[in-house]
């Protein structure tokens, strides 16, 4: 039968996580500087409804579903707050129903430790302030797994096939979360008629995404830069999400597997929802990645919400431990009181966890802690070219500055660029071929490049045409003039050879 609404102390063990990882997540939201996925993000949803779905058959259909949900957002603001925002939301969500899971299979207690424990761990921070899908996927896949315990329990199954029909097309790896969800169901031993209701349901989701599956086959070459994980993927992904800092990673873990050993009940229980969602879909990724490389971390964030629910798990596990040695005076404590004690130790626990973590999630709101800033890159464009100024792109995909940022571009000539980004259906628009460059380039006594350090490194050859012509004609015929160098770039003015300096105009 299904569980009865909320009681109070429940509502609240929900929504304190809740309220902290909004609270964490709107902590540096506006902070300036997108990079390149978040720039993706911006510069595609703000594209009309035809022009998203002229992108989607060519280019990026794995994240078709999100820019479509970001097209309403970001047509009320465009920026960053806006667009980081439903991320935020997503987060805070997912620290609700990791706590709503941890009430339903424990107690209020063991969801409160658990909700405020993933809402505090960095790698969750860190994507809840990403322009991308990844903290809305963890939410879908949190949800899934609450709605799976309520059918299991005697609730309906079409919302629990609804929530993974909409996670999985939301992104292409959620399915996995299913064999995640096989393994619950196995460890509770449930019926051949649940069985057969969670397979029609699950069926149904898959049916929907396969259309998505056919299509970003075709696209594969996204992901041809992920190579295949390696012991040190193992180790980085167990930092990242029982916590980079030792001072946490070692207790939490030690909880976590204190939980994992507890008897399993017949039934769903903590463990056997939360442990299955921790390993299985991080391990298939792994070992299907050993033949054709598709693991990245970022891909499986949603299998983090196993670690606070083990952890708290454990912790439940060892005040249980404790009352039952009757030490000290605990013993002949008010059970009531007792209780309260017992929760407020681990909020303590979970806020010196906070605490420790702080620098890091402090650090994470700076946008130098991200692969790149095309804010800087457009700032450095407007400070030193002047408008009607020919500029090149070294690869063509430098052009992502411009078209996120591009008040620092105004009036620049873009000599490569044949078609724009959102006419020709592709992320930074179609360029020239290398003939017609070469005539373009031709006529320029100097030309800026906004490129980065490996794209002028000897050993460096591009795979596009275009990008081989740019790179040769300015190194057989221009010089370097000026450089701008930082970390994620360079802009360099190059002037035809045999020029006299004095001469620079067009």
């Amino acid at each position: 039968m299904s569980r009865s609404p909320m009681r109070r102390g429940e509502r609240i063990a929900v929504l304190v996580p809740v309220a902290v990882m909004f609270t964490l997540g709107l902590w540096g939201l506006d902070r300036d500087g997108m990079w390149r996925d978040e720039a993706a993000t911006f510069q595609v949803a703000r594209r009309s409804l035809p022009q998203i779905w002229h992108l989607l058959r060519s280019v990026d259909a794995v994240h078709g579903l999100y820019y479509l949900l970001m097209h309403p957002v970001l047509a009320l603001h465009p920026g960053e707050v806006l667009l980081r925002l439903p991320s935020v939301c997503g987060a805070a969500a997912a620290a609700g129903l990791v706590a709503a899971l941890g009430v339903r299979l424990g107690r209020p207690r063991v969801g409160l430790w658990a909700g405020l424990l993933y809402a505090v761990t960095p790698m969750v921070g860190h994507y809840a302030q990403e322009g991308r899908s990844y903290a809305l996927v963890a939410a879908g896949v949190a949800g899934a797994t609450l709605l799976l315990v309520r059918a299991v329990e005697g609730g309906r199954w079409w919302p629990y096939g609804l929530v993974v029909a909409v996670t999985c097309v939301l992104h292409e790896f959620a399915p996995l979360m299913l064999l995640a969800h096989a393994c619950t169901l196995a460890l509770a031993r449930v019926p051949g008629r649940v069985w057969l209701r969670w397979g029609s349901a699950a069926g149904a989701a898959v049916v929907v995404l396969l259309p998505l599956v056919l299509v970003s086959r075709g696209q594969a070459e996204q992901v041809a830069w992920l190579t295949a994980p390696d012991a040190r993927s193992v180790q980085g992904l167990v930092e990242e999400f029982f916590g980079p800092s030792r001072r946490v990673l070692v207790p939490c873990l030690g909880l976590a597997v204190l939980g994992a050993l507890a008897p399993l009940p017949r039934g769903v229980s903590l463990v056997g929802v939360a442990g299955p969602l921790l390993v299985i879909p991080p391990a298939v990724l792994m070992a299907v990645s050993q033949f054709r490389p598709l693991y990245y971390d970022r891909y499986v964030l949603y299998s983090l919400a196993g670690v606070p629910l083990l952890a708290a798990a454990g912790a439940e596990r060892a005040a249980g431990l404790v009352r039952r040695l009757r030490l000290g005076g605990w013993a002949h404590m008010d059970r009531r009181l007792y209780g309260d004690g017992v929760a407020l130790l681990g909020v303590v626990a979970v806020c010196c966890a906070l605490l420790v973590q702080l620098p890091l999630l402090r650090a994470d709101r700076r946008a130098a802690h991200r692969p790149d800033d095309l804010g800087a890159v457009s700032a450095a464009v407007a400070r030193r070219v002047r408008s009607g100024d020919p500029v090149l792109f070294l690869p063509s995909l430098e052009r992502r500055s411009a078209l996120a940022y591009p008040a620092g571009f105004r009036g620049v000539r873009d000599v490569a660029l044949g078609v724009p980004a959102a006419e020709s259906g592709t992320l930074y628009g179609r360029e020239v071929g290398p003939e017609e460059l070469r005539r373009r380039l031709e006529g320029l006594r100097y030309v800026w490049v906004v490129t980065e350090r490996y794209a002028l490194d000897s050993s460096w050859t591009p795979w596009n045409a275009t990008d081989r012509a740019k790179l040769g004609v300015v190194k057989r015929d221009f010089v370097t003039r000026e450089e701008y160098v930082r970390p994620h770039f360079t802009l360099r003015l190059y002037v035809r050879r045999q020029v006299p300096s004095s001469n620079l105009s067009n």
